[in-house]
């Protein structure tokens, strides 16, 4: 079984149904439940992210912790890096499954995303789609010359997700001019073959094909207000424009366009 998502292919929503598979309640649960793993297996990172939290924060991710059975001195935090897991160990001892980008199955498809363990329940998140947010109004004509991994959401918003050339060039500036001192406001690991968000594959999810349908597809989802800055280090997205990157930080605004790829059927470990 191949994992494939509707991209440029238009995707039918009989009357009377939801354009949605899942609710965004939960996606937005899926990626803390995620996020707050990860962060919390990076802690030999996070000391100086630590010191910026609040007495609450910090008890919600000691009391996360305790239920993990995990043994964390917070005083020698440093001392615990070697035995942090890998990002996609992770994946699979949250949700059950872990992915990974592999070369396709398909003849001249180049790569794909593969169930690498476990097993995917249908209507889950399997992947994210990663890049630069342009406005309709924002330039992308140099960075769309050859470029595959371009995604056009349903407002005409459009995503750049290639991790090479001059759209990784572009996203690694962006990154840098929003990073409020030890606190990143996005992930750009994507850009790398060691990711530390372990979902930020999902521009390299194929499309269908006549011989094959989708089993999975896209769904946008829009990251609400008060989402916690800890954990905005692993959203491997990040406006072109600093008004609006600005805006949403700064005015509680939400974040929109974040691409999620969900599951229509249980995947076992295929592409």
């Amino acid at each position: 079984m191949e994992t494939f998502a509707i991209c440029r292919t238009l995707r039918y929503v009989p009357e009377e149904s939801k354009d949605k598979v899942i609710s965004d309640e939960d996606v937005l649960g899926t990626l803390l439940q995620v996020f707050q793993a990860l962060f919390l297996n990076d802690l030999s990172k996070q000391s100086d992210i630590w010191t910026l939290l609040p007495e609450p924060v910090k008890a919600k991710y000691r009391d996360l912790l305790a239920l993990q059975h995990q043994r964390v001195n917070l005083l020698g935090i440093r001392h615990r890096q070697q035995n942090a897991f890998k990002p996609e160990e992770i994946l699979y001892k949250t949700l059950g499954f872990s992915v990974a980008r592999a070369t396709s199955s398909l003849i001249s498809a180049g790569r794909g995303v593969f169930v690498t363990k476990g097993l995917v329940p249908k209507g889950a998140v399997v992947s994210m789609y990663p890049g630069t947010i342009y406005q309709k109004y924002e330039p992308i004509f140099f960075q769309s010359i050859g470029n595959p991994f371009i995604f056009r959401c349903l407002d005409g918003t459009l995503i750049d997700g290639n991790d090479k050339g001059i759209s990784k060039v572009v996203y690694r500036s962006c990154s840098g001019r929003d990073r409020l001192g030890p606190l990143k406001m996005n992930d750009i690991t994507w850009l790398t073959s060691e990711t530390q968000n372990p979902l930020a594959i999902g521009q390299y999810v194929n499309n269908c094909s006549n011989e094959r349908a989708a089993n999975v597809c896209y769904q946008e989802f829009e990251v609400p207000a008060g989402f916690p800055v800890e954990l905005k280090q692993y959203f491997p997205n990040i406006a072109y424009s600093s008004e609006k990157q600005r805006d949403c930080q700064n005015m509680d605004a939400h974040f929109k366009q974040r691409k999620t790829c969900i599951t229509h059927q249980t995947l076992t470990s295929d592409e």
